[in-house]
């Protein structure tokens, strides 16, 4: 069993201090050691600590000169043209004419001596390498940043980033999602976050060198801006400090750092599941009116508290909000679509062939015709992508209803919900009765539909034609208006069946549906929606100013003819 030194000599010492008569000899072997030892331990209780033997030179001695030479002028060097092992080697043995040492030798020395080296050319700016605590005035200053985040967007999982722009003095941060970090969505989240806050930081703002703020990156601070991003400071009316670049500038808006990647393990944490990023941003907005009354680590007082101070510090915001989105003219093409940013967007088929307006905005594409919108999509992301909506191309499809089950536009329109099953099986009925060519065409004009009735309505306008069979538009139209109407659909289906059943489809004439039933009626213009005016005024009073008055003379008594 093993014995520390320290232990023998503490039982040397105390068997001597109980039995001062014990010999040393004895008490050697008691504890296995020499006489020695015991003296030693007996003369002193720690026992000296063991002599090293003096260090072997090393085989490098006479050439560790030229080793640390060279190691210093890598110090300059460029990072992809400095001294490695075998250079190293074969330098000492062709200048120096010095092979006596392994390549492991000389890999040993530099990995202990470069980074020694590096610290003695750092000696006179060390203190660089610190930190200096700060204390931030109210309402002075503001850090903003990206960060990367992931959600389940439309049920597909999609690469997003988080836009923050965070207060310094209170921590009073704002946090919105966008599809991607670019220029509209860098001005779209400033003029979010000074709606949010009420005014602009009086001083400045602290940024990286993004690529929506900063062409190119000049000596020193100097920043060549974007055009827009100087209008928009401008309209604004604050200032920005940029960051030096790398790591070392992280350390300069550190606040902002840290917000993002504890608000994102925080609340997006799983990845949060929406339809639409105007619907999480909704959220992230009530997050953060919750989040006053968290508290900063090492403050007494909440954010909430420390922001309705900073809040009267703040510059004031200008009468009118800025317009961050970006003004494209594209050329409808013979597709229907329009290029933006390599991405491509549906248009009404019936703008073939014209220049539109487009508006580019932060998470959507709105596309105008003159003042009016006539298009608004999702913005996309990935190049060459598409997004069609079906109503878009429903005239064309009219006349060529066999490019209908192959359009893309029905796709997306599939997966995004819009065409439920009950289209599906409105559609397989209409074909079993009409055919393949009529029963598309029957589809499509109950598409047409939804640009006057709502979709609730004409889903049920053909649930019910499908439970009585009777595959028709025009009853889809007149069961969608009393759907709408908020009529009950067993009188509407009762109604219906017994159309059927008299006239087995639809005359131009009103059929009674038998008993004290409604009537059931076609609609040459169904597509026309009720007439939401009020009931005309009654005019019989003054029809009575029409109608002549007879001759008091004729109605008197005692004349003759």
């Amino acid at each position: 069993m093993y014995r520390s030194r320290e232990w023998i000599f503490e039982r040397i010492r105390r068997d001597r201090r109980l039995d001062p008569t014990v010999s040393g000899r004895m008490v050697a072997q008691r504890y296995k050691v020499s006489r020695n030892t015991v003296a030693k331990a007996l003369s002193c209780p720690v026992p000296a600590k063991r002599k090293k033997p003096p260090p072997r030179q090393s085989v490098l001695e006479p050439v560790k000169g030229f080793i640390d030479a060279m190691l210093r002028e890598d110090l300059a060097a460029p990072r992809k043209q400095k001294h490695t092992i075998d250079r190293v080697l074969e330098r000492l043995a062709g200048e120096h004419d010095f092979e006596q040492a392994s390549y492991s030798t000389v890999r040993d020395y530099m990995r202990k001596r470069r980074p020694l080296l590096e610290l003695e050319a750092k000696e006179g700016r060390r203190h660089l390498e610190g930190m200096v605590p700060q204390e931030k005035k109210p309402g002075e200053e503001a850090e903003v940043d990206f960060a990367d985040v992931w959600l389940d967007l439309a049920g597909q999982r999609r690469k997003c980033v988080l836009f923050t722009l965070r207060m310094s003095y209170s921590g009073k941060a704002v946090h919105r999602v966008y599809a991607t970090a670019s220029q509209e969505a860098f001005l779209d989240g400033h003029v979010e976050a000074f709606r949010v806050l009420g005014g602009v930081p009086s001083v400045h703002i602290r940024y990286d060198n993004l690529k929506p703020a900063v062409k190119q990156v000049m000596f020193g601070r100097s920043r060549t801006e974007s055009t827009r991003w100087a209008a928009f400071r401008s309209w604004y009316g604050f200032s920005a400090f940029y960051c030096v670049p790398g790591e070392d500038g992280a350390h300069e808006k550190g606040g902002v750092e840290h917000e993002g990647g504890r608000f994102r393990r925080k609340h997006l944490v799983p990845p949060p599941q929406v339809e639409s990023l105007a619907e999480l941003n909704e959220r992230l907005e009530a997050i953060d009116t919750a989040e006053d009354a968290r508290h900063v680590h090492g403050r007494p007082t909440s954010i909430g508290f420390d922001f309705e101070h900073e809040r009267g510090c703040l510059a004031p915001l200008p009468a009118d909000e800025y317009d961050t989105g970006m003004d494209l003219t594209p050329i409808v093409h013979r597709n229907g679509r329009v290029t933006v940013r390599q991405c491509y967007y549906s248009v009404p088929a019936k703008f073939i062939g014209t220049k539109v307006r487009v508006k580019l905005r932060a998470n959507e594409i709105w596309i105008f015709e003159g003042r009016n919108v006539i298009a608004r999509h999702p913005r996309l992301t990935r190049r060459y992508t598409y997004h069609d909506i079906l109503d878009h191309y429903l005239e064309i499809l009219l006349v060529k209803p066999g490019a209908f089950a192959g359009a893309a536009a029905l796709a997306q329109a599939r997966a995004e919900g819009g065409f439920t099953k009950v289209h599906e099986a409105f559609w397989a009925a209409a074909k079993a009765r009409a055919g393949d060519k009529e029963g598309t065409r029957m589809l499509i004009e109950v598409l047409l539909l939804h640009r006057q009735l709502p979709a609730a309505a004409i889903v049920a306008g053909m649930e019910t034609v499908l439970r009585i069979g009777a595959i028709s538009t025009d009853l889809v139209a007149i069961e969608a208006r009393k759907a709408m109407e908020n009529q009950g659909l067993e009188e509407a289906s009762d109604t219906a069946e017994a159309c059927a059943d008299e006239t087995g489809d639809l005359d131009d004439e009103p059929v009674d549906a038998g008993g004290e039933g409604a009537k059931v009626i076609s609609l040459p213009a169904r597509r026309l929606p009720p007439d939401a005016r009020p009931a005309l005024p009654d005019m019989s009073k003054y029809d009575r100013l029409l109608t002549p008055v007879a001759n008091r003379s004729d109605n008197r008594k005692g004349t003759s003819a």
